[in-house]
């Protein structure tokens, strides 16, 4: 059915729920596991009054949020593997594309499937947040599964 699944992680409840299901997934069918996730990168320009950072402020701040996210992808890594899934890779996106980013990913690590999380936003909160599942959802040419 599938050999390649991708998950996509932001170390929420909810996408850890999903990261289960994935790895189920991936056991049933005898796929490979593919976890991802998006590191933000800060904004490189600031709204008038905000506080002023330096450069070595921000790039202490990549830095945190890049290891904050491998060890995200890292703990899907090790619960796949010993949960039986053969063959498990991990990527972590620097980006502030957090949905761009993901389908990129899934296109370039060939995968035939991609499993998220969706947060269930509804009305004004998800005219003002956006929604990178629905992103994901209608701009992906690979297949997507959402679970809320």
């Amino acid at each position: 059915m599938f050999k390649r699944i991708l998950v996509a992680t932001d170390g929420s409840p909810l996408s850890e729920q999903a990261v289960g299901k994935a790895i189920e997934l991936s056991l049933l069918c005898g796929a490979d596991l593919c976890a991802v996730t998006v590191a933000h990168l800060e904004p490189h320009s600031y709204f008038e009054g905000s506080p002023v950072l330096s450069q070595m402020q921000v790039e202490e701040m990549r830095h945190r949020s890049v290891s904050a996210a491998h060890g995200l992808v890292d703990a899907v890594k090790a619960s796949a593997l010993n949960k039986g899934v053969r063959n498990v890779e991990s990527a972590v996106v620097p980006s502030n594309q957090v949905a761009e980013s993901i389908i990129e990913t899934a296109t370039t690590h060939n995968c035939d499937l991609i499993v998220m999380a969706s947060h269930g936003r509804r009305t004004l909160k998800r005219l003002l947040m956006g929604s990178e599942t629905l992103h994901v959802l209608t701009h992906s040419n690979t297949p997507v599964l959402v679970l809320r």
